[in-house]
């Protein structure tokens, strides 16, 4: 087994995802980093804190990107890959100007900066996919809207309901988790730019100057001061991450319980097979969900840990971001991609889910009708007691009293569904 399932050779296609983990290789941080290096020279150049050609100069550094096996001692002694780069960048440079590469920044001003710029990427991608998803779930819900099934509560049958509420319900949080990210971006797309302990000291006067203008030469917010010891954008993005994989672990979880052969009611993803019984079709992609949103689940924990960040930096904490969020990242996008396939090919079984709606589904129904004519514990009881004898629950109330109760009305699930449809529109109307 692997260290990394999210980028195993073989495992890495049910529960990684390649175009998101992009972004979190070497090569990509590096790049990310060294836009950083070059953005910070162009406000100095331009506000006259360094020569203005010692910027033009570190501007050329644009496709730089050093050997990484040369960055690799120095990462080890530093924990950090920033010392190592800037010394690389300053050789690239060369005398007289590579002294002014990094002039005035410190490590995690480059390291969170260059992650924010990588993260903002990412949101654009699994944004992307969260909409393409509601879309699929929103056509399903309304195609599906009417379509009676028995509802279960704690695992037994209950009442009747339909199909399509049940998509609207997976529906639903995607919704709100949509409407969070908006939320989430100003908070977490901003640029790091501190200096050695948060002061902007080296810039004197100048530091906001810097802090803003480096905000703007990225296209990222500014804060109202450097965060480096205050995580609470990253741990806002970790919780965000997670409910979007809770969510659809719901989904998922569903899928897995209507699918399974006993009830075959309603069946999505293609199924894989297993390596001794040939009748199986095992939920693969489903089940690949419901341990992505019980990873991520538990990675939240390391992100609010980070909080924990002492004084002015704390690399303690800060390495938990490391250690969590990317794959908690990948994990996201992973579930997505299986939660949209999974979402194209729901496929319901009007017949066996009919079958599933024998009178049990009707009690309470029946018990309300009946109270209309009796106190509601007595009707209640009533129906326990026809519950509990052979043949049809209608059949048997029918026998056991005489109010004036039209219970062939009851027998259509769809009388008894309560608002349903009408509840699906209301979802709808938000996507």
């Amino acid at each position: 087994m692997s260290i990394g399932i999210f980028d195993h050779p073989l495992l890495g296609g049910v529960f990684g995802d390649a175009e998101v983990g992009a972004f979190f290789s070497l090569g990509t941080e590096l790049r990310a980093m060294v836009r950083v290096e070059i953005a910070l020279a162009r406000v100095e150049g331009r506000l006259g804190i360094i020569p203005a050609d010692a910027a033009e100069a570190i501007r050329e550094l644009d496709d730089f990107i050093p050997d990484p096996s040369i960055l690799a001692e120095g990462t080890q002694a530093s924990g950090v890959i920033v010392p190592p780069l800037v010394t690389a960048l300053r050789r690239a440079v060369g005398a007289p100007h590579g002294s002014y590469v990094h002039w005035g920044a410190t490590t995690q001003d480059i390291v969170d900066t260059g992650l924010v710029l990588r993260l903002r990427d990412v949101l654009d991608i699994l944004e992307v996919r969260l909409s393409v998803l509601i879309d699929v779930l929103a056509d399903a819900a309304e195609r599906h809207a009417e379509l009676p099934m028995a509802a279960r509560t704690r695992s037994q049958v209950a009442t009747p309901t339909t199909l399509g509420l049940r998509i609207a319900g997976w529906l639903a949080p995607l919704l709100r988790c949509r409407d969070r990210l908006v939320d989430l971006r100003p908070r977490l797309l901003i640029v790091q730019l501190g200096g050695a302990s948060g002061t902007l000291g080296v810039f004197g006067e100048q530091g906001i100057a810097v802090m803003e203008g480096v905000a703007a030469e990225l296209g990222l917010a500014a804060p109202l001061k450097p965060w480096h010891s205050e995580r609470d954008g990253m741990a806002d993005l970790a919780h965000w991450l997670a409910l979007v994989t809770g969510a659809l672990g719901k989904m998922a979880g569903d899928l897995i319980l209507t699918g399974r052969s006993e009830s075959g009611e309603v069946r999505a993803g293609a199924g894989g097979g297993s390596s001794t019984m040939p009748q199986k079709a095992n939920p693969v992609a489903a089940e690949a969900i419901v341990s992505l949103a019980r990873y991520n689940a538990g990675q939240v924990s390391l992100a609010h840990q980070a909080l924990l960040h002492a004084e002015e930096r704390d690399c303690t904490a800060w390495a938990l971001e490391w250690m969590a969020l990317p794959q908690m990242i990948a994990a996201t996008g992973a579930a997505l991609s299986h939660a949209e396939g999974l979402a194209r090919s729901i496929e319901p079984d009007a017949a066996r889910m009919h079958t599933m709606l024998d009178d049990t589904v009707l009690a309470e129904a029946a018990a309300f009708a009946l109270a209309q004519h009796m106190p509601l514990d007595e009707a209640q009881a009533l129906v326990r007691r026809a519950a509990r004898e052979k043949g049809a629950l209608l059949d048997r109330l029918a026998l056991l009293t005489d109010v004036p109760v039209d219970f062939a009305s009851l027998r259509n699930p769809a009388t008894v569904s309560g608002s349903a449809s009408a509840l699906v529109r209301r979802v709808l109307s938000e996507v």
